[in-house]
């Protein structure tokens, strides 16, 4: 593994305070390549437009808007990121995980139900736990590092939340997508037997994304 790359996980997986002021990323986001410091320009820590809505007219009816180290480059080594969500009258921020970043998330207009499922328990007779509550505008909630989480909106208007994440680029894994929607999909066979279903389930899911 080049060097870069191992000083660039090592300084993300131990959380270690960065050696510099900045470091504005010239290249892709999991190089540590740094810009010139006598070049760096205050657009390199700008991004406008989170005052708009995002596009919610999608089979889930969310959308979210993303300000990551892919928007500003400035956020390079500073271990943190934000989001929008803008949800449709009942739209639903789907089951997904954030691999690289816990995340806070505040309620700026409507109502949501959110929650998140903790991983598996030591003991075999024990389920995974889930935690839920409705927010409303002003409330906050954490969602673990890693853990499945979700919102939705149980309101009949437009609702919007932004939240923080304690990466540059905490990465999303939506549930469904991963599972039923891979590429090449994943043997039915082994989805079946996993979600203990008939097959014709696994079949109609897959053909679904």
């Amino acid at each position: 593994m080049p060097f870069l790359l191992r000083l660039w996980l090592h300084l993300h997986m131990h959380r270690i305070d960065p050696l510099q002021d900045f470091c504005v990323n010239i290249n892709a986001p999991t190089q540590l390549i740094c810009k010139n410091p006598n070049k760096v320009v205050a657009e390199d820590f700008f991004f406008s437009g989170l005052n708009k809505a995002g596009n919610t007219s999608n089979a889930v009816g969310s959308r979210v808007t993303a300000v990551n180290v892919n928007q500003i480059a400035g956020l390079n080594t500073l271990g943190i990121s934000l989001v929008r969500i803008d949800y449709a009258p009942y739209g639903l921020n789907p089951p997904h995980t954030h691999p690289r970043a816990t995340e806070i998330l505040v309620v700026i207009e409507g109502t949501l139900y959110v929650g998140f499922v903790t991983s598996n328990p030591a003991n075999p007779n024990l389920k995974n736990k889930l935690f839920t509550k409705y927010l409303y505008p002003g409330d906050v909630f954490v969602f673990p590092e890693g853990l499945i989480h979700f919102q939705f909106n149980v309101g009949k208007t437009n609702a919007v939340a932004f939240a923080g994440l304690s990466s540059q680029n905490p990465g999303v894994i939506t549930i469904a997508n991963a599972v039923f929607g891979s590429d090449p999909p994943i043997n039915a066979d082994v989805l079946t037997k996993g979600f203990q279903v008939e097959k014709k389930v696994i079949d109609q899911l897959q053909a679904q994304f």
